[in-house]
Formats: structure tokens, C-alpha cells, sequence
């Protein structure tokens, strides 16, 4: 049973990354569209943003699997 809750947990953990990135990336995609001038930058920042995020569904992950 504990390794099925762990389970569950870890897919409630990325739903927030998830969400995270759609809007990220989204936003990202209409800031170049409005000026694709400063499109270099704002895929760098996108980037280091995404590397966050990430983190999240990572510690996610590593929870579960310590505490089961």
C-alpha cells in the first residue's frame, strides 16, 4: 500500500510543474511574438526558468522515494 500512496504523491507532485511550464512557455511565446527583438533573451531567461521548475518535480520524485 505505501508504494501505490508514493505513487499517487509523486503524480500530484509534477501537476504543479506542469502547470508551471505550460504558462511559462506560453507567456514566453507571446512576449516573442509582440517583440521578436528581445527573443535571445527572453530563451535564456525561459530556459533558467524551466531548469527551476523542474526542480520542483525532481524533489517531488525524491520525496516519494525516501519516504516509502
Amino acid at each position: 500500500m505505501e508504494g501505490n500512496l508514493a505513487t499517487i504523491g509523486y503524480g500530484l507532485a509534477t501537476i504543479g510543474p506542469g502547470i508551471g511550464l505550460g504558462v511559462m512557455i506560453g507567456q514566453t511565446q507571446a512576449a516573442t511574438a509582440r517583440q521578436p527583438e528581445v527573443s535571445g533573451r527572453l530563451f535564456t531567461n525561459m530556459m533558467i526558468g524551466a531548469a527551476l521548475i523542474e526542480v520542483l518535480g525532481l524533489l517531488g520524485l525524491v520525496a516519494g522515494l525516501m519516504f516509502s
